[in-house]
């Protein structure tokens, strides 16, 4: 891969979306080999001047505009189309967050995983760099197995020292092979903001695409996942179907799209879930949360 487009979004991160391709930038100069690469960030409605800084901070960034109501899916949606708009053609498209701090490594180990991938097993595929919190020293995202389909339980796979597959995977740091876009497109309409890189990778290996996680950590970023049942009960009917449906909260519609097209015999019990989270929240944080 010589060509990458690397494809972002954000709203109202100021500080940490500059320092993400700050950090992206850096690690491309300490390369002793040729890497073109494009950055495209779609900031979401951010009313904190991150567009402005970034036009002078980092000119040679193509910015792409949103109304404040895409979040992530669609906002890298977004980016990767104006990607694909450019006559230009890239090898690969290096999916980013923008609260990631990259390491200085991440190059050498995403194209050594292509590398690993096409000699094992004839094909490109997709490549994930796992994150960590430097302060707590944790995982924070990677790839992950899954343990028992029906109770939707997986196993979250730090780096080992080795190219290990996963059946999903986030895209905190994840990079796609031309040939994938070619064979299944990009990230799947009908997600606002989250499920859309599980539902992405779930469809590669569907599609026998292997999804790799590279043998060492690549960046850092903190785990932002908040507890949304905290006081889940006490919030007021309204408030509750707010988050239920939120695309930053529950995202209880995303969810049920993700289940019925990937595990459709749980369908069913995610429904009516949603439905006891609504009307019976105390029931349901005891006996299915807090046990």
């Amino acid at each position: 891969m010589k060509k990458l487009a690397a494809l972002y979004t954000c709203h109202n991160r100021k500080k940490m979306t500059l320092a993400s391709i700050q950090s992206l930038q850096q690690a491309k100069n300490k390369l002793v080999y040729d890497l073109d690469l494009d950055i495209y960030l779609t900031d979401d409605g951010s009313t904190d001047g991150t567009s402005d800084e970034v036009k002078k901070r980092f000119p040679e960034v193509t910015l792409v505009k949103g109304d404040g109501n895409l979040f992530w899916a669609e906002g890298m949606r977004k980016s990767w189309n104006k990607a694909l708009e450019k006559e230009k053609e890239y090898d690969g498209y290096l999916l980013l967050n923008d609260d990631v701090e990259i390491y200085g490594n991440v190059f050498d180990q995403l194209l050594a995983a292509h590398r690993y991938c096409q000699d094992t097993f004839n094909i490109p595929g997709i490549y994930i760099g796992p994150t960590e919190d430097k302060i707590k020293g944790e995982l924070t995202y990677s790839g992950s197995n899954i343990l028992n389909k029906f109770l939707y339980t997986q196993k979250r796979l730090a780096p080992n020292g080795k190219f290990q597959q996963c059946d999903l995977a986030n895209a905190n740091i994840m990079l796609v092979s031309k040939a994938v876009v070619e064979k299944i497109g990009i990230l799947s309409k009908g997600y606002a903001h989250s499920m859309a890189d599980y539902d992405y990778t779930l469809t590669a290996n569907k599609n026998n695409i292997p999804v790799l996680v590279v043998p060492e950590y690549c960046g850092h970023c903190k785990n932002d996942h908040v507890d949304k049942y905290q006081a889940f009960g006490n919030k007021s009917f309204a408030e509750r179907k707010r988050i239920l449906y939120s695309p930053t909260g529950l995202a209880y519609t995303s969810y049920l799209r993700y289940m019925r097209k990937f595990f459709p015999y749980r369908y069913p019990i995610v429904a009516v879930f949603g439905w006891l989270k609504l009307y019976f929240p105390n029931f349901y944080t005891k006996y299915f949360i807090n046990r």
